[in-house]
């Protein structure tokens, strides 16, 4: 079952998609890799929503991807003596870190390192940003704010203190304990929430330790501006518009993310947009012309991965969430403008062996006699190497082991695939050619251009273009197909 389309798709799994049946329709309907959102549900939810993804895996026959997604810290205001406070502009009351019920003249905020970065005439911005506060004056265990927007203070929001680098670990305790459980399943991708520094997301990798790949989810201003020392850490990136945008104006998230995208190529970086691409189908069965075309502007813009959050989490119309992503993505990928959006841009090219060999196949493919691209990788390096320069033909990523082919289903492009490992020039054509043919993606006499590395078997020895051609009968193996999807 191989795709049409570049771009893929991440659709996160919870109470509405997390079932066996449910997992497997929506890879049929699309879905390339599952998230796990470990701000909801149990470990026990999270370890049977994995193994339906692994089960539909074999059912699809190609690899989907697992992302575990970290909480992350989370900033709350403490409670209430009703549950709630009905404020207006122009309300002074004062913050602490007292954990009583609060009232009209105070209430708890039990978090020291806020009250650390505060100074006055900063902005702290409460439930997403709907309730805004001006701080008046401040210490290290208090401060007096006043009202500025918004109508109501209730128990548990969250809070953020605007452009602030709170001295506080990337991590909680929680975090800690899921992301061993993650590891421990086996999940492909982690993502770590609130990254406001290069040291946050070396953190995660120090403790990974490459049992899964690093993801770092973008959603503080601080983060785009330490943007290039984050990305010597991580391996992929998410643009999380929803955090992104409580701290930042409207009108300045969509340049944050064309800079954070481009960023992310330049690197040849896995790189996601997510958050409210289409919100309205939670409860509509389609989306509003609007978010139709988020979808499509991502897609233009080179992104990897487009990612759905409650409406295959926990909305009516999962399914048709993801046909709809699936449907808007092929749609540009067929504009004759798209082919040149993805060639207007490549990352610098580096004077390494691979870098130049990599090019080199990559400007061959822009004939458009060639069929398709094929690169041998031990570590999933070469192939994103190669999605990196946008080939516009299919590449088939082969390699001996299976997590770099789940790893790979992030990436733009790129069609992966679990193959032996090849021991001779001899053998690494004809399974390069078998498997392209099997798949559909070299037609009967079919150039196939293959990029490899020799001694086989060594890492970081990409050193090969070869050029084969896809026999003019190929007699397809049973259960296989040539038909996209």
């Amino acid at each position: 079952m191989i795709r049409k389309r570049r771009t893929r798709i991440v659709a996160t799994l919870g109470p509405a998609s997390r079932s066996p049946d449910q997992v497997i329709a929506l890879a049929r309907a699309g879905a390339d890799v599952f998230r796990l959102n470990f701000s909801h549900g149990t470990h026990d939810d999270h370890a049977a929503a994995y193994a339906a993804v692994r089960a539909a895996s074999q059912v699809v026959d190609r690899p989907l991807g697992v992302l575990a997604d970290l909480q992350g810290p989370k900033l709350r205001l403490g409670q209430f003596e009703g549950g709630a406070l009905d404020v207006k502009p122009g309300h002074v009351m004062r913050l602490d870190l007292d954990k009583t019920p609060g009232n009209a003249q105070r209430v708890g905020m039990p978090h020291p390192e806020i009250f650390a970065a505060m100074t006055p005439g900063a902005l702290l911005l409460v439930d997403d940003g709907k309730v805004r506060l001006k701080i008046k004056s401040c210490d290290k265990t208090s401060a007096v704010v006043e009202v500025l927007e918004g109508t109501k203070l209730s128990d548990r929001k969250g809070v953020t203190l605007k452009g602030a680098v709170l001295a506080m670990p990337a991590m909680t305790e929680k975090d800690h304990k899921d992301l061993a459980f993650a590891l421990r399943l086996g999940v492909d991708w982690v993502a770590l929430s609130f990254v406001q520094r290069a040291e946050d997301a070396a953190q995660l990798k120090k403790l990974v330790e490459g049992r899964a790949a690093c993801l770092a989810k973008i959603e503080k201003p601080s983060a785009i501006d330490h943007l290039e020392e984050i990305l010597d850490y991580c391996d992929g990136l998410m643009v999380a518009r929803g955090d992104l945008g409580v701290e930042m104006y409207p009108e300045d998230v969509p340049v944050a993310q064309k800079q954070i995208l481009r960023a992310a190529r330049k690197r040849g970086v896995p790189v996601i947009v997510a958050t409210q691409m289409m919100e309205s189908m939670i409860s509509s069965p389609t989306p509003t012309r609007a978010e139709a075309s988020d979808v499509a502007n991502a897609v233009y813009e080179g992104a990897d991965a487009i990612m759905l959050s409650a409406e295959s989490a926990s909305g009516q119309f999962p399914v048709e969430a993801v046909t709809m992503m699936n449907r808007i993505a092929e749609r540009v990928e067929e504009d004759p403008l798209w082919p040149e959006l993805m060639h207007a841009e490549h990352g610098p090219l580096e004077d390494g062996d691979a870098d130049i060999l990599i090019a080199a196949a990559g400007k061959a493919a822009e004939n458009r006699s060639t069929s398709c691209l094929v690169a041998f990788t031990l570590t999933g390096g070469a192939a994103r190497r190669l999605a990196r320069e946008r080939p516009l033909q299919p590449v088939l990523a082969l390699t001996p082991n299976p997590q770099v082919a789940t790893r790979l289903s992030l990436v733009w492009g790129l069609e992966a695939r679990v193959a032996g490992q090849p021991d001779s020039l001899d053998s690494m054509t004809a399974e390069a050619v078998e498997i392209a043919c099997e798949l559909g993606m070299a037609p009967p006499g079919g150039r196939i251009l293959i990029v490899a590395g020799t001694p086989f078997g060594q890492t970081g020895t990409t050193n090969l273009l070869r050029m084969a051609h896809a026999p003019t009968r190929f007699r397809r193996k049973a259960g296989t197909t040539s038909t996209a999807s």
